[in-house]
């Protein structure tokens, strides 16, 4: 008996770790297959140049596949999940969700409750270009193997900016950062978490003052979670008295730091996106003087993706797309500062001469000039206990 790809297709949409997803000898079948599908992009909207690049984007694969892509546009990613998994308990096959764009806790919780289809991504044509051993977040999601069941979008990597003319030696670790802040009273801050550059902060803070750093790969409860951080509110206590406000009120988001920086209130901030300190300075926001650094033992990194949940609709479509933003032309697009400075997922030194040109821009005041190691992200139980126990040894003021 013959089994056709649409049959194939459906006999795996509530079967995500069944082989059924697109082979690179499969792929013109599967593009025969999407063409005319809509596919219903959940992502987050919360930035104009992100938004215009997703248009962009759909106006590519339209053109160039017959695929529809549709963005829906969200705030909260963590919805999407409780969506999919209601639909899927009561038997919807025909999703409201065919991509979503997604990583750590969302993708654990997805993976864990088996709300996802695939492996697909490896099998993608042009993963053949992902920087699987340089980058090695592309294949771990805050330390969860994504198996080939999302696919590597962009990078980032935790860093901090300020104005060169003002720091002449930028901290490079937890450390310094400490003996910076106590020479400069009132000048350093964090956002308060659940702030997600706050929560950062601290997964930084914990990583840097705990010797053994295996721990973080591994689930962990509630009572060794007590012990571990011991060291970890022991510096926070240490450092408090010489931040903004003296500690007893924290920024309550990265952007509020950003623009503190940019008044001269603050000295330091902190982004997840390395190039964002250079886009704010060809925003005309900071300084030309701007200056980017990361730590020299290196600071928390990780990867985002797209994923396509079991009951999607269109799954063809869904992987159309997601190898179009695998793809040079749509990795660099998405890395050029005027676009959306978001950094590549790709190992250029496998890219064609002329692809790779598309990723030679000479670098922009406020870019990292020494980039640190990546850290891989604790594993996702730890974010729930890293902002419980922040919020109740801090958050009284």
């Amino acid at each position: 008996m013959i089994i056709t790809r649409r049959a194939l297709l459906k006999l795996t949409a509530f079967a995500p770790f069944i082989a059924g997803s697109a082979k690179a000898a499969d792929w013109s079948v599967l593009t025969a297959e999407a063409k005319g599908q809509e596919v219903f992009f959940n992502a987050w909207a919360g930035a104009d140049n992100i938004n215009a690049y997703i248009a962009w984007a759909g106006e590519q694969v339209k053109t160039r596949y017959g695929v529809t892509l549709n963005h829906v546009k969200i705030t909260d990613t963590a919805e999407v999940v409780k969506r999919v998994r209601d639909e899927v308990k009561v038997g919807k096959k025909d999703g409201s969700v065919d991509l979503v764009w997604i990583n750590g806790e969302n993708f654990h919780a997805m993976k864990t409750e088996k709300l996802l289809f695939g492996p697909f991504a490896e099998t993608l044509p042009n993963f053949a270009l992902v920087d699987t051993k340089g980058k090695p977040t592309t294949q771990h999601d805050f330390t969860e193997a994504t198996e080939g069941l999302e696919s590597p979008w962009g990078m980032a990597q935790f860093t901090f900016f300020g104005d060169g003319a003002k720091i002449s030696a930028p901290p490079k670790s937890m450390i310094e950062l400490a003996a910076f802040a106590k020479a400069n009273p009132g000048r350093v801050t964090y956002p308060a978490p659940p702030d997600f550059h706050g929560t950062t902060f601290l997964k930084q803070v914990l990583i840097e003052v705990t010797p053994d750093r295996s721990v973080f790969a591994k689930p962990i409860d509630a009572a060794a979670f007590a012990e571990l951080a011991k060291p970890c509110l022991a510096f926070l206590d240490e450092i408090r008295p010489v931040l903004w406000r003296e500690g007893k009120q924290y920024p309550k988001s990265q952007s509020e730091v950003t623009q503190m920086v940019a008044d001269g209130e603050l000295l330091i901030g902190l982004t997840f996106n390395p190039n964002e300190p250079a886009n704010l300075v060809a925003a005309g926001t900071l300084p030309k003087s701007t200056i980017a650094w990361q730590h020299a033992g290196g600071t928390i990194g990780n990867t985002h993706f797209v994923a396509i949940p079991s009951n999607a609709k269109a799954k063809a479509g869904a992987q159309v797309v997601a190898n179009f933003l695998l793809s040079a032309e749509a990795q660099a697009r998405k890395n050029d500062l005027k676009i959306w400075g978001d950094p590549t997922v790709l190992d250029v030194t496998k890219l064609s001469a002329e692809d790779a040109k598309l990723f030679t821009a000479a670098p922009a005041p406020g870019s990292v000039s020494i980039p640190g190691p990546a850290i891989l992200e604790p594993h996702a139980s730890f974010v729930a206990l890293i902002e419980s126990t922040w919020l109740s040894h801090f958050g009284n003021g």
